[in-house]
């Protein structure tokens, strides 16, 4: 573990001096700005590693280097891409463009890069720190009943409060969900990131979440990095319904749905009891139903909720890939990045998430609180 750590100290190390390397020497400012940004440099180096070395420390100060931490990797992130796409636009110039000519281009590129990171990083602040809208989404269902035509859940996922992520932050999108009135609230997992004796003021006002049919919850892969059992047990203190590989029958005039819930995809790797298993969660449900809803953390339990015969599954754990140009690679982990998707008969959707994880920074996927309908096929 340490060795792991001290690797990714030298790899980031690394990383920062290819930044300064590539970036100082074309900028067209005087020696005593380049000495500053050098030393900013060293000191998103330092607060990378310091900030995810820090989380599990309970001081009031912090959170405040988690800030600075977090802004500081939205940033990095943004700097070492656009660099590496410039490196890569010089290297086709230099054939083709006259000296002269080329090294206004070189100048003019690397102030591209610095004025283009920061933009990206503050309209992606922005984006992250404002309360998600609502993404209306409609599911067909063949032979639904009228009954059921037209009932509601309402997503919510991947809000990961913690560092950033606070009371004020959880209780909008309470105040955001209520407002749509719908019939059943899902929590799709990664809620938190953080124990419970940390976050309890910061998740209460989930209790004030009101639908017809109750509020149920599902655990994501960070709920096992913040002790499982403990947040479990307080959500339900809440009034939320944790299901565990399990179901409940909802009814409307005569009509069931079942909705259904597991466990993260990869929960047996911290705990056996929670192997995720979406044929467990429908055993013993009415064969009769109209309708059958899973909530799953990660796309990656659709083949298995397929297999299963579920005509629904409702996920998160992407977040969209969060920001440009991250959301292109989530597919090679995942099998689905976001919205709307056909497994066979199985429809799955990916919500982007309604909160952010670590940078503060939404950049082409904004988050979202989302509004399922079932409709009659």
């Amino acid at each position: 573990m340490r060795r792991a750590f001290l690797t990714a100290i030298g790899v980031i190390a690394l990383l920062h001096l290819y930044i300064g390397w590539r970036l100082l020497p074309a900028l067209p400012i005087d020696m005593g700005w380049k000495v500053i940004c050098a030393l900013l440099l060293v000191a998103s180096w330092v607060l990378l590693p310091l900030g995810m070395l820090m989380r599990r420390a309970r001081q009031p100060w912090v959170d405040r280097i988690a800030w600075a931490a977090f802004l500081t990797m939205g940033l990095f992130s943004s700097l070492l891409v656009f660099t590496l796409l410039r490196d890569i636009a010089l290297l086709a110039m230099a054939l083709m463009l006259p000296a002269t000519t080329f090294a206004s281009v070189v100048t003019g590129s690397a102030s591209f890069v610095v004025a283009g990171s920061l933009i990206v990083t503050g309209v992606g602040f922005v984006n992250a720190r404002r309360r998600a809208r609502v993404t209306e989404v409609e599911i067909p269902i063949e032979n639904l009943p009228t009954s059921l035509h037209g009932f509601s859940i309402a997503q919510i996922t991947d809000v990961h409060v913690g560092p950033t992520i606070k009371g004020d932050y959880v209780a909008a999108i309470v105040e955001a969900v209520n407002a749509l009135d719908v019939d059943a609230i899902a929590i799709t997992g990664d809620l938190v990131d953080g124990r419970v004796e940390e976050l309890r003021s910061h998740v209460a006002s989930l209790a004030q979440l009101k639908a017809r049919d109750g509020v149920y919850f599902v655990t994501g892969n960070h709920e096992y990095y913040s002790g499982v059992e403990a947040w479990m047990r307080e959500l339900q203190q809440l009034g939320i319904r944790v299901l565990t590989n399990e179901h409940v029958v909802l009814e409307r005039a005569g009509a069931q749905l079942v909705l259904a819930g597991v466990t993260d995809f990869g929960a047996q790797h911290y705990d056996r009891r929670h192997r995720s298993d979406p044929a467990a969660a429908l055993a013993r449900a009415p064969a009769g139903a109209a309708a059958r809803v899973l909530l799953a953390h990660q796309p990656r339990s659709a083949p298995a909720a397929a297999q299963a015969g579920f005509d629904l599954q409702l996920s998160g754990h992407t977040h969209g890939g969060q920001f440009w140009p991250w959301n292109h690679f989530v597919r090679f982990q995942q099998p689905y990045t976001a919205g709307l998707h056909r497994l066979g008969g199985l429809w799955v959707y990916t919500s982007r998430g309604t909160g952010y994880w670590g940078p503060p920074k939404r950049f082409g996927a904004p988050s979202e609180i989302t509004r399922i309908r079932l409709i009659r096929r």
